[in-house]
């Protein structure tokens, strides 16, 4: 099954994020409407709703034409994935007046104040958790769709 490997490998890597989405919409829900949180959480779930599954697409689609030339692993193809996310989505807040950066850390919505190095550990936790999750799951779909 040789037709269309890119158009597969953007359903293979959609695949991935848009079911954790799902989880997450359904804590969205529970936190907002059912709990009755005040912050404005709808904020915060627009950005990964919208770019997170196609960049996974588009990423696996790099994987594609990148592995047609050399051998690259895809989990830490994966794993750098987050490394363009983060200053994107960072770029965006920060532009739309939800992040502002402080001496001490990052401000959220100035309600939330998160500083350097807790923002360090979780980022490297995200990279590995990438990793993973590009190495058996993207991984998986694509064996599935016949890319891999």
């Amino acid at each position: 099954m040789s037709a269309h490997p890119y158009a597969r490998a953007y359903m293979a890597g959609v695949a991935v994020p848009t079911m954790f989405l799902l989880v997450i919409l359904a804590g969205f829900v529970v936190l907002r409407l059912i709990l009755q949180i005040p912050a404005p959480i709808e904020r915060i779930i627009v950005f990964p709703m919208a770019v997170v599954p196609n960049a996974f697409g588009l990423w696996n689609m790099l994987y594609v034409k990148l592995r047609e030339s050399r051998e690259i692993s895809i989990g830490a193809l994966g794993a750098l994935l987050p490394f363009v996310l983060a200053p994107l989505g960072g770029l965006v807040a920060c532009s739309l007046g939800f992040l502002h950066l402080t001496p001490g850390g990052l401000e959220y919505f100035e309600a939330v104040h998160v500083n350097y190095g807790v923002l360090a550990a979780g980022f490297c936790v995200v990279t590995v958790t990438y990793y993973l999750a590009w190495k058996y799951l993207v991984g998986f779909f694509n064996g599935v769709v016949g890319i891999e």
